[in-house]
């Protein structure tokens, strides 16, 4: 792994979702809330799940950044008031990111070499979702589809003649 790479890529996952954590205006966090989820993506490219990475950007950059989008700038109609930056957030994402970084210092190196695996192609990944993880996919379809309609639900407006 490419370490200039990898660092790179940790200061922009890193600076997108502790902005996402402190800005005052939502529309401005849910746009940095869009960077760290790219950030999260390049991590998987990086590490050769390309299929992994693909998926992080279509489903959630694609879909659930852009439905916070459009649900913010729907459902917003006053000017909101900002006053400074979110600091319950950021001290929320710094004691996440102690905990997180102490627990992965206190797990012992573990120097295993893994064994020989075949090459996990999209085909197999398709094959294994429609056979053994079937009722797992139809839950998660069942949830996203919920998701949606309740978006919508939130921003119908409620004619009154």
């Amino acid at each position: 792994m490419n370490t200039a790479a990898f660092i790179a890529i940790a200061v922009l996952t890193l600076s997108g979702a502790l902005a996402a954590a402190t800005l005052p205006r939502l529309i401005h966090a849910a746009l940095f809330l869009v960077v760290a989820f790219v950030g999260i993506a390049a991590f998987y490219f990086l590490l050769g799940a390309e299929f992994v990475g693909l998926a992080q950007i279509f489903v959630y950059v694609g879909a659930v950044a852009v439905l916070i989008v459009f649900t913010i700038l729907l459902t917003r109609r006053e000017e909101e008031q900002t006053g400074g930056l979110n600091w319950g957030g950021a001290v929320v994402a710094v004691a996440v990111f102690i905990g997180l970084l102490w627990a992965i210092l206190r797990t012992p190196a573990v120097n295993i070499a893994a064994g020989p695996i075949d090459a996990l192609t999209v085909r197999r990944i398709g094959e294994v979702l429609m056979t053994d993880y079937v009722w797992p996919l139809q839950c998660v379809g069942v949830l996203l589809t919920a998701a949606l309609l309740g978006a919508l639900l939130l921003v119908m407006e409620e004619k009154r003649p």
